[in-house]
């Protein structure tokens, strides 16, 4: 059987926290800054969390269940 291929978009965009979540970037945070507040801007600077209900899929995309 051959092996799993781990999906690069989401290899790109997920990466794991010590306790094994899965950490994501903010949308809205690329291109268009200009119209979008300071305030705004800053708070889509850190990291989020996905959710459970998504966990298991985005896992399952890095190949890690």
């Amino acid at each position: 059987m051959p092996k799993t291929k781990t999906h690069t978009g989401a290899k790109k965009r997920f990466s794991l926290t010590g306790t094994g979540k899965v950490k994501r970037k903010h949308a809205y945070k690329s291109h268009i800054l200009t119209k979008k507040e300071t305030k705004q801007k800053r708070n889509l600077t850190h990291v989020a969390i996905v959710e459970k209900v998504d966990e298991k899929k985005v896992l399952s995309m890095l190949n890690l269940k």
